[in-house]
């Protein structure tokens, strides 16, 4: 493809020969002559500078490297979109595989896809363009939108509702029962029936591995436009606003309340019963005890300002040379006390 088919299709602004032809994308290092490749980040500009790529995806104020650049506002957008251009993914034609059991009273729209040994539950209703790979159960009175992807082993279970063109990666199960249990007499625990269901919005990915609990009473729901990484638990009554990250081993205990525009990085742990304002970003393996105002950086466990973070954790690391000087000072002090004849207080 030409690089200024490229250009034209990412609506960036081409700078330098655009006859030239590109048969891929690939990194900085890996580029080899033909490819295009990228830069989004000035830490990665020596090697730029050495790639062997034709051509670069570039931001609006990058310097000349002696190669021609397709310039683009948001050049990782751009990335991301030349990546489908030359990696389409597979089409699978709609059909139902023989082995999979789908109930009489389940119904499907058109060009729905259900994979080997697929189990399709009661009053199951799948809609248009729907793909549902190998080995997944779809449990009973589940709803399932439009252009939705089911990867294969993913579970849903009875009553959720799943808005249109979402993706649930691996082995992901929605709709697993809350972690309710009410404390007996004689110092067992009691399980309080789940008798809620999820939502999950459009346009909401989910990661393999991880598992979003039905609700104890009303729902849990995953606003739209939210993406959730491998391994993330997002507990029984949680709500998570639209447009959210949630990193890989997130743990949302029950009935947070995560904002929109959230990004809560790798391994952050919330309690339960709080809110995280719009905006929010906690560093990785933050804990968040408690509520969290609108567009704040936090970091550290009990969770704080990102910038006190940073001040905290360098003068932690001088922590043992700081007393080590301490008791050297102490050493000093009782040594000018007993010149002086000064006895210590008591």
């Amino acid at each position: 493809m030409k690089l200024s088919r490229i250009a034209e299709e990412l609506s960036g602004i081409l700078e330098g020969d655009g006859d030239i032809d590109i048969l891929g994308v690939s990194t900085l290092e890996a580029a080899n002559n033909g490819d295009i490749s990228f830069l989004t980040n000035s830490k990665y500009m020596s090697a730029a500078k050495k790639t062997a790529a034709s051509a670069l995806i570039v931001g609006e104020d990058c310097p000349p490297l002696g190669l021609p650049f397709v310039r683009h506002r948001n050049p990782y957008l751009a990335f991301a979109k030349t990546v489908e251009i030359f990696h389409k993914p597979a089409a699978r034609k709609p059909g139902l595989h023989p082995t999979a059991v789908i109930a009489d009273s389940a119904v499907l729209g058109k060009n729905v896809s259900v994979g080997a040994y697929c189990i399709i539950g009661e009053d199951v209703r799948i809609e248009d363009d729907v793909e549902i790979r190998e080995r997944c159960t779809v449990h009973h009175h589940v709803k399932i939108g439009s252009g939705s992807l089911l990867h294969s082993g993913v579970i849903i279970r009875e009553g959720v509702v799943i808005g249109e063109r979402c993706v649930f990666q691996n082995n992901a199960v929605i709709g697993s029962d809350g972690f309710g249990y009410a404390r007996q007499e004689d110092g067992g625990w009691y399980k309080i029936y789940q008798a809620g269901n999820v939502i999950i919005e459009d346009d909401v990915e989910v990661g393999a591995g991880s598992t979003i609990d039905r609700a104890t009473l009303g729902s849990t729901v995953i606003s739209r436009g939210t993406k959730i990484d491998n391994l993330v638990q997002v507990g029984h009554g949680s709500v998570v606003g639209s447009n959210t990250l949630l990193c890989a081993q997130v743990g949302l205990a029950g009935s947070s309340r995560v904002g929109n525009g959230v990004i809560l990085a790798g391994q952050v742990g919330v309690a339960g019963h709080l809110t995280i304002g719009d905006g929010v970003i906690a560093t990785a393996q933050t804990g968040i005890a408690n509520s969290v105002e609108p567009n704040k950086l936090i970091s550290g466990s009990p969770s704080y300002d990102h910038k006190t973070w940073l001040k905290s954790s360098l003068i932690n690391a001088k922590l043992p040379q700081m007393y080590k000087s301490l008791k050297e000072l102490e050493k000093q002090v009782d040594a000018i006390n007993k010149t002086l004849n000064v006895l210590p207080e008591k």
